[in-house]
């Protein structure tokens, strides 16, 4: 199978360290999968950021908003916008932290369940057809070395 390279990877005859090459090819993928996601999600008025707060609420807990930015490599600023948002549209709500009044916790609502009870299926399917040209292993083996990379990227920053 040939694999081509985003249009953007390299300059012609620009030789560029590997490490380059996949932080490059890493960006152009992240940013072709949010947009396809994007599209899938349209129609329900959600975005892959939204998704994402929702993700890491449900993994968290009850995280603050400082919390969930810090798991998404993101602002607190950016994280209200989108808790917000999400809050208006019924998919989760923010409650006073017990230890803190002046923090605010984020829960996911019924709503937020009953919605990706029933796209889940669709949408994993969807992502499974996104990276169809991966058979098992390369996908495990994709997996893997994408938590190696995201291991290395948040010690770089600190996390």
């Amino acid at each position: 199978m040939s694999i081509t390279h985003p249009p953007a990877l390299a300059a012609p005859g620009e030789r560029l360290p590997e490490a380059v090459q996949a932080f490059r090819l890493v960006l152009a993928l992240g940013q072709e999968l949010r947009t396809l996601m994007d599209q899938r999600l349209a129609p329900s008025g959600l975005t892959t950021q939204q998704a994402a707060l929702l993700t890491v609420i449900e993994i968290l807990g009850r995280p603050s908003m400082t919390e969930a930015a810090r798991a998404l490599a993101t602002t607190h600023q950016n994280v209200k916008q989108l808790a917000t948002a999400l809050e208006r549209k019924g998919f989760l709500t923010m409650v006073q932290d017990d230890r803190d009044a002046r923090s605010k916790r984020m829960l996911t609502t019924e709503r937020h369940k009953a919605f990706w009870t029933q796209r889940n299926p669709q949408d994993h399917t969807c992502v499974a057809q996104w990276l169809s040209h991966l058979d098992e292993d390369e996908t495990a083996s994709l997996v893997r070395l994408l938590a190696k990379a995201m291991s290395s990227a948040r010690a770089a920053r600190g996390a």
